[in-house]
């Protein structure tokens, strides 16, 4: 039922969904271009409506009452952003006590403009083996997506230089274009 109420929110928004869930059990999804807070409630009920659940970090300071329920049934995660290495780890630990385990999350980190993309996500994905898929949010064509599979190696910077050429070839129109940086 709630799959249908996320559907047909999505469509009222005047928003397509593009794809299917991931095939995988476990994989890393990313978020592109990352520039308004909106861009999580669209891509909830996106994933929610083709059946998927997907999970996001939140900064552990949000889960106060009433916020952390809310927030862990919505698939957040608290993490404590101060220190990089022990949220790799406390990702990866969460990933391993489930079975699946869809990891939604921002590859600038931010909604700031940021020309150098975050490093965690390729981490993740190495550290877990698990694969990447580049999502998308189009406010210009109102279309979202848990995008194509991206094959990782073993080296970030030329990853992440290709991914960030990938999404520049998609020419996606983000909520605030002045805040997505490309290349």
């Amino acid at each position: 039922m709630w799959r249908k109420i996320c559907a047909f929110i999505l469509k009222i928004f005047g928003w397509k969904g593009v794809g299917e869930v991931v095939p995988e059990k476990k994989c890393i999804i990313l978020g592109a271009p990352h520039t308004s807070i909106w861009d999580f409630p669209i891509s909830y009920l996106y994933y929610t409506s083709i059946g998927g659940k997907g999970r996001i970090m939140v900064k552990k300071e949000f889960f106060f009452w009433p916020m952390g329920p809310i927030l862990r049934k919505l698939g957040a995660i608290p993490v404590d952003r101060k220190n990089p290495t022990a949220l790799m780890v406390s990702i990866i630990h969460e990933m391993n006590k489930c079975d699946t385990f869809h990891l939604c999350l921002s590859p600038e980190g931010t909604r700031k403009p940021m020309k150098r993309w975050k490093t965690g996500f390729h981490l993740i994905a190495k550290e877990a083996n698990i694969p990447v898929y580049l999502g998308y949010f189009d406010w210009s064509k109102k279309e979202v997506s848990r995008g194509e599979k991206f094959d990782i190696t073993d080296d970030a910077k030329a990853d992440i230089a290709s991914i960030q050429l990938i999404y520049e070839n998609m020419h996606i129109g983000a909520k605030h274009p002045e805040k997505y940086i490309t290349g």
